[in-house]
C-alpha cells in the first residue's frame, strides 16, 4: 500500500511539472473580452507571459514575442519569474522523491535518510504549488478587477485565459502530491518508532527472564548440602 501511494505521488508530480510547464508556456493569459463595441470586432488577442498573439477571420495566427520585459504589467512580469521557479522546483521535488522511494537505491537502503528524504520532496512540492497558485490567482485577481472598473474602456478589458484554469488545476495537482508524500513520510516513521519501542521494551524482558534463569539454577555443590 506504501508502494502504491509514492508511486501514485511521483505519477501526479510528473502531471505536475507537465502542467506547470504548458501554463507557462501557452499565450492564453489574458483573452479579449468581447463586450460593448469589442462584439463586433472579427480578432481574438492572446496575450502571455512570452508573446501576444492575434487571430483575426480567415487570418492565420500571428503571435510576437516581447521585445522587452519592462512593457509586460507588473502581475505578468512577476508570473514569468514565479512559474520559471515553479518548474525547477518540481523537477528538483521529484528526483528527489524518485531517491526516497522505498524502491530506490539511493541512500544505501538507509531508512532515516529515505525518511527525510522523502519528507524534503514533500517540502518541495508544495512550495512549488505556492510558487503556481499566487502568480496565477494574482494574475486572475487583476483580470477581474479590470473588467469591472469602469474607469477601463471595453478594448482594455480582458477576459481569463485557459492558461490561468491550467494553474489553478496544477497547483491542486501539486498540494495533492506534496500531502500523499507527507502521508508516506508519517507512516513510516510511525512504523520506525513503534520498531524503536518494541525493541527497547523487550530488551528489559529478555534480560529480566535471563536473570531469573540463573537465580533458579540450583547449583549441584548445593544440591549435596541439602541431602547431608
Amino acid at each position: 500500500m506504501k508502494a502504491k501511494l509514492e508511486v501514485l505521488a511521483l505519477v501526479l508530480g510528473f502531471v505536475g511539472l507537465f502542467g506547470t510547464v504548458a501554463a507557462t508556456a501557452m499565450p492564453m493569459w489574458k483573452v479579449s473580452a468581447f463586450i460593448g463595441a469589442n462584439l463586433i470586432v472579427m480578432e481574438e488577442l492572446w496575450q502571455g507571459l512570452w508573446m501576444n498573439c492575434i487571430r483575426q477571420a480567415d487570418v492565420r495566427m500571428q503571435c510576437k514575442v516581447y521585445d522587452s520585459l519592462l512593457i509586460l504589467p507588473a502581475e505578468l512580469q512577476a508570473a514569468r519569474g514565479l512559474m520559471c521557479v515553479s518548474i525547477v522546483l518540481v523537477a528538483v521535488a521529484l528526483f528527489v522523491a524518485g531517491c526516497g522511494t522505498r524502491k530506490s537505491s539511493c541512500c544505501d537502503d538507509n531508512v532515516k535518510d529515505k525518511n527525510i528524504t522523502i519528507a524534503s520532496a514533500a517540502s518541495l512540492f508544495l512550495l512549488s504549488c505556492l510558487t503556481t497558485l499566487i502568480p496565477v490567482s494574482w494574475v486572475g485577481h487583476t483580470i477581474i478587477r479590470n473588467f469591472y472598473n469602469p474607469a477601463v474602456i471595453d478594448s482594455k478589458k480582458r477576459e481569463l485565459g485557459a492558461a490561468l484554469f491550467v494553474g489553478w488545476a496544477t497547483s491542486g495537482v501539486l498540494l495533492i502530491t506534496g500531502i500523499l508524500l507527507w502521508l508516506s513520510y508519517n507512516r513510516r516513521t510511525s512504523k520506525e518508532e513503534r520498531a524503536y519501542v518494541d525493541d527497547y521494551v523487550m530488551a528489559p524482558m529478555s534480560f529480566k527472564e535471563a536473570s531469573v534463569g540463573l537465580n533458579r539454577t540450583p547449583s549441584g555443590s548445593h544440591k549435596h548440602h541439602e541431602y547431608v
